[in-house]
């Protein structure tokens, strides 16, 4: 006898439907499973039987078994067919009396005890199980949280393979779990430390202000102690909240990464990624044998936060620049091609020197020359031309630390965030992959960034006097207009263009804080 579900497999940070398919009859006793399948998939044979006979399906008769997983062009990859396996399998041999399977979802992994177990990737497959129209994912309970946010289907959570089979016979009822999507990310708003709490430090305040209302990548360089992870960390304090659509696309990417690596969970703040400078450079854009999301794309729509950044291994620096511009990663391997969304903010923070005083007036400096150089050159110009602020982050003095009043709160600089993003929005709308003004089109700028005479002449002078990129010259552009939608003005002005250019601190001969 011939049955067959639905389940998806896991294709980047999507997923595609796959059919399952089993044949079984009377015979001597087989168990085959095609359709490309790796190990994982292939001792599915074994856990089905077991948990089969431990759930109570065991029989007398002898049966070969065919199953087919299709498309068969397509690699299959972990526990997750599991459960459709094993429920394809009783109806086969007719031990199931539903007779719409086809209209089923399934995914899930089986203890050998027939217990249902969480895997990764749900979300995704539940879209896709959406997509091509089925009326019911059954998942497992530990998964439900985040696959009950698709509309459109009937989510239903279960814990273990009898469990499933009774309620497809209708001997038990489970209600579909349902989760109001705008609710749950309203809910998520940004909770963290506050900026109220950093004494001094206005101007890199204020640059992180700018960079967050904009989307732009940052770079604080100052001594050991001077406030730069303090800064980075209230960062999430001030991020404007996700959107419905957004959180999507970031919780589809922590579900197939797992909870190993991502949340494991319904996504509702925006990710804040800070992950040690020993990481690999597939640590940090993804891959692998399997591959998984990296670092980069962990944090889609959020922050990436690189402490010690001049610490980090070469190779796994330049790696960023492709996301950086791009907004996406391409990871190739001999069995597929994977493409992750990887549209974040950089915050780096490091030393200006090995040993972190250079330009320090309270600490004496004990490196030379040729040391700071090299230290300098571990970031590479092209890296840093991606880099829209550059900002230095002096020494706190002691009397600053004591006598300083409380900074600006959270509170007050995430309004005028809200604010900017506000304009942004409105300007961008109808505008496909563009959100804020760090993801604006160059051919756009000129539209985007009207501005005065004035403006343009110190534009120009900025450029020439820092001998400043193409690429360089768009960004100072890019900040520039932030700052303006900071204020509310809809022309870019020549205070802008200023404050915009003092934010360019490493750039050619104006790389002032290494003098």
């Amino acid at each position: 006898m011939l049955a067959k579900c639905y389940s998806g497999a896991i294709h980047g940070a999507d997923a595609r439907a796959v059919e399952i398919e089993v044949f079984s009859h009377e015979g001597t006793s087989s168990f085959a499973i095609v359709g490309l399948p790796d190990l994982a998939v292939k001792e599915a044979k074994d856990r089905v039987s077991t948990a089969l006979r431990n759930s109570g399906f065991s029989s007398k008769r002898e049966y070969s078994v065919t199953v087919n997983l299709a498309p068969a062009d397509l690699k299959k990859e972990g526990p997750l067919y599991d459960l459709p396996i094993a429920v394809s399998l009783i109806k086969a041999t007719g031990r199931l009396a539903n007779e719409n399977l086809a209209d089923f979802g399934l995914v899930g992994e089986l203890a050998l005890s027939g217990e249902v177990r969480r895997v990764n990737g749900v979300l995704p497959i539940v879209m896709e199980l959406k997509r091509i129209g089925r009326k019911v994912a059954i998942v497992p309970f530990d998964n439900v949280e985040e696959a009950s946010v698709v509309d459109g289907i009937d989510v239903v959570p279960v814990r273990t393979l009898r469990q499933t089979v009774d309620y497809l016979n209708g001997e038990i009822a489970i209600p579909p779990v349902r989760t109001d999507l705008a609710s749950l990310v309203a809910r998520g708003a940004e909770a963290g430390d506050d900026f109220a709490d950093v004494k001094g430090q206005h101007m890199a305040v204020r640059a992180v202000e700018v960079a967050v209302a904009g989307g732009h990548n940052i770079l604080m360089i100052g001594s050991p102690g001077a406030g730069k992870t303090m800064i980075a960390r209230r960062i999430p304090s001030i991020l404007p909240p996700l959107s419905v659509e957004e959180a999507l696309e970031v919780s589809r990417i922590h579900s197939v990464a797992g909870a190993a690596k991502g949340s494991g969970r319904f996504v509702t703040r925006r990710p804040f990624r800070a992950p040690h400078h020993t990481v690999s450079s597939i640590g940090l854009l993804g891959g692998g044998t399997k591959p998984v999301p990296g670092e980069v794309s962990l944090a889609h729509r959020g922050v990436l936060f690189l402490d010690e950044f001049a610490e980090f291994p070469r190779q796994a620096l330049e790696v960023l620049r492709q996301p950086l511009e791009d907004g996406h990663v391409g990871v190739s391997r001999a069995a597929a091609a994977h493409d992750y969304p990887s549209r974040f903010m950089l915050v780096a923070a490091m030393n200006p020197c090995p040993c972190g005083y250079f330009n320090d007036p309270t600490h004496e400096c004990r490196c030379t020359q040729s040391q700071i150089l090299k230290y300098q050159r571990r970031v590479s110009g092209p890296l840093l031309d991606r880099i829209d602020i550059q900002v230095g982050i002096p020494a706190v003095s002691l009397k600053e630390l004591r006598e300083s009043l409380p900074g600006r709160s959270s509170r007050e600089i995430r309004e005028e965030v809200l604010a900017a993003r506000k304009i942004q929005a409105a300007r961008y709308r109808g505008m496909s992959g563009v959100t804020c003004n760090a993801e604006a089109k160059s051919r756009d700028l000129p539209q985007i960034c009207k501005m005065s005479d004035e403006a343009l002449d110190e534009l120009r002078r900025v450029i020439e006097r820092l001998n400043l990129s193409a690429r360089a010259y768009d960004r100072i552009l890019r900040v520039a207009r932030t700052i303006a939608d900071l204020r509310g003005a809809e022309a870019v002005g020549f205070d802008d263009i200023m404050e915009a250019s003092q934010y360019r601190q490493l750039d050619d001969v104006g790389r002032s804080f290494w003098a």
